[in-house]
């Protein structure tokens, strides 16, 4: 019976799985807009899009210098929103580095929701590359929230932009690496420094009583060679004194030069 009722349970759970894949998104109902009302307004931000970057180039402007009071007047008085005016800055752009628009390829127009979000796509052929045009909607006001003029690239452009991503990412990796490990051998050096250092403290403190060794000595031999010079001159002066028939106290003996 287990058996019976699981049978039936997954055999439901695939008719509801082929029936969703099988809807067609021109018969949806988009909390109360239609296919066809979702292109005509990706067609009419496109149109508008279109219009405000030919406003803009023809007054040499563009959307990072915009004056605030210009910017406010379009939103004022013609109804432009912030979206719209950012993204005339991307078709410029898009312009600019793929060449002029040629024609809008109705027959790529997509629908997608996910969560509060609901977007459409349509595919730009401009001159060297296709542009995505994507509209995209708060999906319980239906308000547009947001504009993309985006390139579309290929597979293998996006491999490529993907392993040169990988290699700058393993690139900086490895030079962190090699930062890392030169620090640690940096600390290797500090414990030899420091050996170095007390090698050098020690050397001075063993030099020091050798240096006061020899002052000292010095200074006993200055010492002493003044107490033979005050001997010598007490015998010189005694010595004439006596040959003189005068007394010490009658004259100074001030230098003895050594021959």
């Amino acid at each position: 019976m287990k058996k019976r009722i699981a049978l039936a349970l997954s055999m439901i759970l695939m008719i509801l799985m082929l029936g969703a894949c099988g809807t067609d998104p021109t018969t949806v109902d988009y909390n109360g807009h239609s296919y066809e009302d979702l292109q005509n307004d990706s067609s009419t931000s496109l149109t508008t899009v279109q219009q405000l970057a030919a406003l803009f180039r023809q007054n040499d402007m563009t959307v990072d210098n915009l004056d605030k009071d210009i910017a406010e007047s379009l939103k004022t008085n013609y109804g432009i929103t912030d979206a719209q005016i950012e993204a005339s800055g991307k078709w410029m752009n898009a312009e600019d580095e793929f060449g002029n628009y040629v024609e809008t390829k109705d027959d790529t127009f997509t629908v997608t929701k996910s969560g509060k979000t609901l977007t459409s796509d349509v595919t730009l052929k401009f001159e060297k590359k296709d542009v995505d045009f994507q509209v995209v909607y708060d999906y319980y006001s239906m308000e547009i929230t947001g504009l993309t003029v985006e390139p579309i690239y290929s597979l293998g452009h996006k491999l490529q932009n993907a392993a040169l991503n990988t290699v700058i990412s393993m690139s900086v990796v490895f030079a962190v690496l090699i930062l890392i490990s030169l620090l640690i051998s940096c600390f290797k050096i500090f414990p030899y420094l420091e050996q170095k250092k007390a090698a050098k403290a020690a050397d001075a403190a063993s030099a020091a009583p050798a240096q006061d060794q020899i002052v000292s000595q010095i200074s006993q031999r200055e010492e002493q060679q003044l107490t033979d010079d005050t001997e010598l001159v007490a015998v010189i002066a005694a010595a004439i004194a006596a040959s003189t028939g005068t007394s010490t106290s009658d004259f100074v003996v001030r230098s003895i030069n050594r021959r």
